[in-house]
């Protein structure tokens, strides 16, 4: 059945796949609280049997009385016992009823050691679903993205086995393995440069090449410019930097550098390099010239934004990302981690201080412990009871707390958000950091909350830069910190 686009309050779409989407997200927004009852009620009926549920006495109810009264809000030091338990092998139904599928690995604990995050096979289908939704709302913003592609730099990572067997692996890897990733249908909203081959590459100076290779090739197709990370950019400009003569050199001469041993790389790669001496001049002009100003721009003239995270610790490399961009938009288009996927902004060409995310209440079981940052006693947490998604206030700050279908249950994340406001029933936040985190930048210890006065510093700073040369340093030194 046709969808009436004209009806979406975020504005007119640019297909029916967009008006579909962007419905979703209205209806599921405007329902937030019955959706949340759902999701909860799900969630509890599936996991009934589960070791943890039975432990707790929930005796199959899965009201949100019984569950708060019942249930309660736990860190990841009080799951290890049960996560180990899974990672040494033991297959009953401890967390979820359904098998746990894989590890997604997360920050570490207060120990410094990693944290393993239990996933079950279907989150992948919830994950893509979130996917779905950016680029409709992206397509509300900057028109024509259909007419070009993406350039992304995007890499997968070391993954190891628990003694069980099952696989512990950053959550991008898990989604770029998948067959949701590797077998995704065409979308001229959505196409890269990048090959699915480069991306999938296991060595990280072969996979940078290829992708770097392929942007250049296609520089006038590539609309927009991405990296997960802000940081995960300035890595592919000094990359650049470092290697851009034998990037020219395979260009001029149509040959693969002998660097690049991956079959399957030398393959793809073969299929569109083409002798080009004039990109090549290009490339050596450009890149040979000392002034490192507005290079994005100037190589890839057409792209319309950067799309790359810069809120919490990114924020450090905005001014960087100026100076190399020549100050192009920076879309933060969705909030994320390993335990779960949380919502997207719906105003993706904001400026990056107000970035705000909508959390979308099909993804979880949302509720919020109110944070009073200047409380010494308890962590800044004020002691009440928990806010349901609804319920919370504009301009007060909450720990996300969460219970998925994968089997945490009221578990602390440990980000801290601040309300800015709501669409339709569902709210808006912006992160402000994440909780007793403290960044090391240049070797020094820094709060989250503590970033935006050297940020304004250094953006000052390098609105006097006439050279790149400082610049070059800057993102040398950074990176070497992510």
């Amino acid at each position: 059945m046709a969808v009436d686009s004209s009806l979406s309050p975020l504005g007119p779409p640019a297909c029916e796949k967009d008006a579909k989407a962007l419905q979703f997200i209205e209806e599921t927004t405007r329902n937030a609280d019955a959706v949340q009852e759902r999701v909860l009620s799900e969630i509890l009926a599936r996991n009934a049997q589960t070791e943890y549920l039975k432990r707790f006495k929930l005796g199959g109810a899965t009201d949100r009385k019984t569950f708060k009264s019942k249930l309660p809000v736990i860190t990841y030091e009080d799951l290890q016992p049960e996560i180990q338990r899974i990672a040494n092998g033991d297959r009953s139904p401890i967390l979820s009823a359904h098998p746990i599928s894989e590890f997604l690995t997360s920050s570490g604990t207060s120990a410094g050691e990693r944290k393993l995050m239990p996933t079950i096979q279907e989150e992948l289908d919830r994950r893509q679903l979130l996917y779905s939704l950016l680029m409709p709302v992206m397509n509300l913003c900057v028109p024509g993205l259909d007419k070009g592609k993406g350039l992304y730099f995007l890499f997968v990572k070391s993954e190891t086995k628990t003694p069980g067997g099952l696989l512990a692996r950053p959550v991008l890897t898990s989604y770029y393995k998948s067959e949701h990733f590797k077998t995704r249908p065409y979308d001229p909203y959505n196409v890269y440069t990048s090959p699915t081959d480069a991306i999938l590459c296991p060595d990280s100076f072969q996979s940078m090449y290829a992708q770097m290779l392929c942007g250049l090739l296609e520089r006038e197709k590539v609309l927009r410019l991405g990296a997960v990370f802000a940081s995960g950019l300035l890595r592919a400009i000094r990359f650049l930097q470092l290697n851009w003569q034998q990037l020219a050199e395979d260009i001029r001469t149509g040959t693969l550098s002998s660097k690049i041993t991956d079959s399957d790389l030398k393959s793809c790669i073969g299929r569109i390099l083409k002798p080009d001496p004039e990109l090549a001049d290009f490339m050596s002009k450009q890149c040979g010239n000392e002034n490192w100003d507005g290079i994005l721009t100037r190589i890839w003239p057409n792209t319309k934004y950067l799309d790359v995270i810069v809120t919490g610790a990114m924020a450090q490399y905005i001014p960087t990302l100026d100076y190399y961009s020549g100050g192009l938009p920076m879309a933060c288009t969705m909030y994320a981690s390993s335990e779960c996927y949380f919502g997207l902004n719906l105003n993706p060409m904001c400026k990056p201080s107000e970035v705000s995310y909508t959390i979308m209440p099909n993804m979880a079981y949302f509720e919020f412990l109110p944070y009073e940052p200047n409380l010494v006693s308890g962590g800044g947490e004020s002691g009440t009871r928990l806010v349901d998604l609804v319920n919370v206030e504009v301009g007060r700050e909450y720990e996300l707390v969460i219970t998925t279908y994968a089997g945490l249950h009221r578990y602390r994340v440990g980000d801290i958000l601040r309300v800015t406001g709501f669409h339709n029933s569902a709210p808006q936040f912006h992160f402000v950091r994440r909780k007793n985190v403290l960044l090391s930048i240049d070797s020094h210890k820094t709060d989250e909350a503590a970033l935006p006065l050297p940020i304004d510093n250094a953006s000052q700073r390098l609105q006097t830069f006439s050279q790149s040369r400082e610049a070059r340093r800057l993102t040398s030194t950074r990176c070497r910190d992510v």
